[in-house]
């Protein structure tokens, strides 16, 4: 009896102490989370999306596509596999997303740089030169300058305007350029020109090299993309005749299909590990 009460009164102070505890834990463990999203909706472009609205979207996909797979094949397993598809799906694609921003500016970055040190030899003073670059700049980049532009005119302060330029680009070659600036303006100095060259020549040669193994190594992406996809394919043209529904609907075939999404997902990743460059890292993000 004395262990029992004892056992009482330990859950009793667990309980009474659970309230300063595991919520702090929760909130940590959702704060990084939602930074993190924050960070992706950035990186992708969107900054002004409320990373609330991508975990919408999730859920919303994942019951859409849940749907549709029981309509299509009743099969619960199937229909659980397509639900976690569809609720990966907007990340998969702000990722996808992601990449194809970095790719299509890595080259574009030396011309920003070039006329920036243009624009400064010019005479002209360094938040004018970066607010110029709002017309000057090459297309895709234009309107985060734009709007650097305009909140430079509004407040009339250099610092909080150029961070939140490096907030909309949320590129690592962009945070770079936007911390070589701040130093320029705070410290001064007669090196910003030189090192922008140098910036501008590290970049370009970094996006060459970059754009030669991207190429050589595109097969590895439509391999991983098509021995993921081609299984999953037949397997829903099987479940979809009644003796395949049956099979697949016994422990054997939610077996078969649980362990097949598992070494999909596994396989998928290493693929994709094996041919992808390792990405500059934000370290001023």
């Amino acid at each position: 009896m004395t262990i029992v009460w004892g056992a009482v009164l330990a859950a009793g102070l667990l309980l009474a102490i659970s309230p300063w505890v595991w919520p702090a834990r929760a909130e940590r463990a959702q704060s990084r989370a939602s930074n993190a999203l924050s960070r992706l909706l950035e990186e992708a472009g969107l900054s002004h999306a409320a990373p609330a609205g991508v975990v919408a979207a999730s859920v919303i996909l994942g019951l859409v596509s849940a749907a549709v797979a029981w309509l299509v094949v009743p099969v619960p397993a199937i229909v659980v596999v397509a639900a976690a598809a569809g609720a990966g799906a907007p990340f998969v694609w702000l990722r996808a997303r992601r990449m194809r921003l970095v790719r299509s500016r890595r080259a574009l970055w030396p011309d920003v740089c070039d006329l920036l040190i243009a624009s400064v030899r010019a005479g002209m003073s360094l938040p004018d030169a970066v607010a110029a670059l709002a017309d000057s700049a090459p297309a895709p980049l234009r309107p985060p300058f734009g709007s650097f532009a305009r909140d430079l005119a509004a407040s009339g302060h250099f610092d909080s305007s150029i961070l939140r330029l490096k907030s909309a680009f949320g590129d690592p070659v962009a945070d770079r350029i936007v911390e070589t600036l701040r130093m320029a303006r705070q410290v001064g100095g007669t090196e910003l020109t030189p090192v922008l060259r140098a910036l501008a020549t590290s970049v370009r040669a970094d996006a060459t090299l970059r754009a030669e193994v991207e190429a050589r190594q595109s097969w590895i992406r439509g391999a991983a993309v098509l021995g993921v996809t081609a299984p999953w394919v037949i397997l829903g043209l099987l479940a979809m005749r009644p003796e395949g529904a049956a099979a697949y609907t016994s422990p054997g075939g939610v077996a078969l299909i649980v362990a097949g999404a598992a070494v999909s997902f596994v396989a998928y990743r290493i693929m994709l590990r094996v041919g992808r460059l390792p990405e500059p890292r934000r370290w001023f993000g």
